[in-house]
């Protein structure tokens, strides 16, 4: 049976020693709690319900699913006392404000946590998941009646959210959506219409589910001009805050999918449901836009945790089975064959599947800490952090997510035969980590998202706040000999980097598909020289570590040769997408769309 260890040691690594986790925390306001004691004890209850709790209901999940009849969802044996678990002890409510019934600590010690619980069970994780993104947007938009009607109840896990953004006839163009909000008498909104692919839209695990839902109103304008924010309880809410009388919203049914079977996604059906709207008329995407960039986070994260999952339990495998002997001589003479750990191509993606978790690890807590400073930093800070998360956040959900895919299914084949079959969980993990590139916008939309509105758009202003990041990175460390085969062909690729955009933007002005034939491309090239970056800067803890004297030694030394393998091994990678980029949109629109079928 597969199991999950929380990996303590490397996340304390990543944000002690290499992102300065601790003083970020004395200069971060609000953050006088989350001392070094106190995240120290959040982590190991964290890791004790990830490993006990949560790892053993992962098989079921995907075993026994959800199941639907006459409108209710059941989830999988023991999902219900998980969560009740989980209310009881507290961690809903971590990094949310006080005001509201929060323990008021940082957003980045909420993602520690929650990378613990993810890994351990995605699909679980998602019930509650869902609920932080629609926290934050009653925060930031919501009135305060809205806030003490629903946010407190969010807060305390008492009751679970959902974002319904996508109808049957559009997915990502929201400008599409034919949901109608007729206002009331009484100053609340007739909801009516139809959405689908809603994670956690029904369940049985909490008292109430409050959908922010994206609706029209009358007389608003087409396209995405006119979308305005809702929201929609299953059940009314009484004057005295309490569960009510059901609500009209109801699920039409539940989706058979590839994967994440313990976590039911819905059709969600709403025939003139009570909502109230959120923010300005009109302006719904706006706000939504809150709930998106907190699910596109939470999905890279999910690209971490299937790396990470695939890597542990490859480890242990490589480690015990037997196959063959070295090329090199027997390594294990006593034995009938050797660890198939001793074979080259196996420890090549051993150690691909290790440097993706580790580099992704310290792209999410890199990318949480600035979710720190926008929520609580001075303005110059709001203002560099904000920017450098617009860039990186579609570089984080898309990167990460299609490299967890590829260390899945390596982890399938470092298990041979044996990888295809149930009872090992490698073959769910492959298929729980695909939707990963799908949701919370395709690969392809982060991509043009990046290239399109992130860069080209500002003129190459958002990409340079963070090049300038590496190029000091790399200036300081200029002389230090020890880590000087990653800082010279880091430098090189931060200056090529700028050079290509240049590149793609000339084209671009000429031929807007020029946009959409490099944007992946470009996205992937990305992020690979990020991971290069973060992976250089690890190494360079590891290696002061090491001549400060640890006893440590193994552990650093590892630092050292992962981040060494990276940049020989994977990251080469970013030569193929610069030719690819460059090469132009000519082979991709010329042919004519009545030659696709001739064959």
């Amino acid at each position: 049976m597969p199991e999950y260890k929380a990996p303590l040691r490397d996340l304390k690594f990543v944000t002690e020693e290499v992102l300065g986790i601790h003083d970020h925390y004395a200069k971060l306001s609000g953050a006088e709690d989350a001392t070094p004691d106190m995240i120290d004890a959040i982590l190991e209850e964290g890791a004790k319900f990830a490993e006990r709790v949560l790892s053993p209901l992962n098989q079921v999940g995907d075993q026994q699913g959800c199941q639907f009849k006459d409108g209710q969802v059941t989830t999988p044996e023991g999902f219900k006392e998980a969560y009740q678990q989980y209310v009881e002890g507290g961690w809903p409510s971590l990094s949310h404000s006080p005001e509201m019934g929060g323990q008021g600590l940082p957003e980045s010690l909420g993602m520690m946590v929650t990378e613990l619980v993810a890994t351990s069970n995605w699909a679980w994780s998602m019930y509650p998941g869902l609920s932080h993104g629609a926290m934050n947007t009653l925060e930031q938009h919501g009135t305060e009646e809205q806030k003490q009607a629903y946010l407190t109840k969010l807060v305390s896990g008492e009751w679970t959210g959902t974002m319904c953004l996508t109808e049957p006839h559009c997915g990502t163009d929201l400008g599409m959506l034919k949901t109608k909000a007729v206002p009331n008498e009484n100053g609340s909104y007739a909801i009516t219409g139809t959405k689908i692919f809603i994670s956690a839209g029904e369940h049985d695990m909490a008292d109430n589910i409050v959908h922010i839902v994206l609706a029209r109103l009358p007389d608003a304008p087409e396209g995405t001009k006119g979308i305005s924010l809702f929201i929609v309880p299953k059940f009314k809410v009484t004057e005295a805050g309490e569960v009510g009388e059901r609500n009209q919203v109801a699920c039409g049914s539940i989706e058979h999918k590839m994967g994440i079977h313990g976590n039911a996604t819905c059709v969600m059906n709403f025939d003139g449901a009570e909502g109230f709207l959120i923010g300005p008329p009109n302006k719904g995407l706006n706000c939504m836009f809150t709930f998106m960039n907190t699910a596109r986070l939470g999905t890279a994260l999910q690209g971490l945790a299937h790396a990470e999952w695939a890597y542990q339990n490859s480890l242990a495998y490589a480690k015990d089975r037997l196959q063959m002997r070295s090329l090199t001589g027997a390594k294990a003479p006593d034995k009938a064959a050797d660890p198939i750990i001793v074979h080259p191509d196996v420890r090549k993606m051993l150690l691909t599947q290790k440097a993706f978790a580790e580099g992704g690890r310290a792209l999410i807590h890199y990318c949480s800490i600035l979710v720190d400073t926008v929520k609580t930093g001075s303005d110059a800070e709001k203002e560099e952090a904000e920017t450098l998360l617009s860039l990186l956040t579609p570089i984080a959900k898309a990167f990460l997510t299609e490299t967890g895919f590829e260390a899945a299914n390596q982890g399938l084949q470092i298990f041979g035969g044996h990888g295809y079959i149930a009872d090992w969980g490698m073959e769910q993990n492959v298929r729980d980590s695909r939707i990963s590139m799908l949701y919370e916008g395709t690969t392809g939309i982060q991509a043009l998202d990046l290239l399109g509105r992130k860069v080209l758009m500002t003129q190459g202003a958002t990409l340079k706040t963070f090049t300038k990041v590496i190029h000091k990175f790399c200036k300081a460390n200029s002389s230090e000999k020890s880590i000087a085969h990653l800082i010279k062909p880091l430098a090189e690729l931060n200056k090529e980097w700028g050079d290509i955009t240049l590149k793609v933007g000339m084209k671009a002005m000429k031929n807007r598909d020029e946009v959409g034939a490099a944007s992946v491309d470009y996205c992937m090239y990305s992020g690979y020289v990020t991971l290069a970056y973060l992976w250089a800067r690890m190494a360079l803890v590891a290696k002061q570590k090491l001549n400060e004297g640890t006893s440590e030694e193994a552990f650093y030394k590892a630092k050292m040769q992962t981040a060494t393998f990276y940049f020989e091994r994977i990251l080469p990678r970013t030569k193929a997408h610069a030719q690819m980029m460059l090469s132009g949109a000519s082979s991709l629109m010329e042919m004519d769309e009545d030659q696709f079928f001739l064959r």
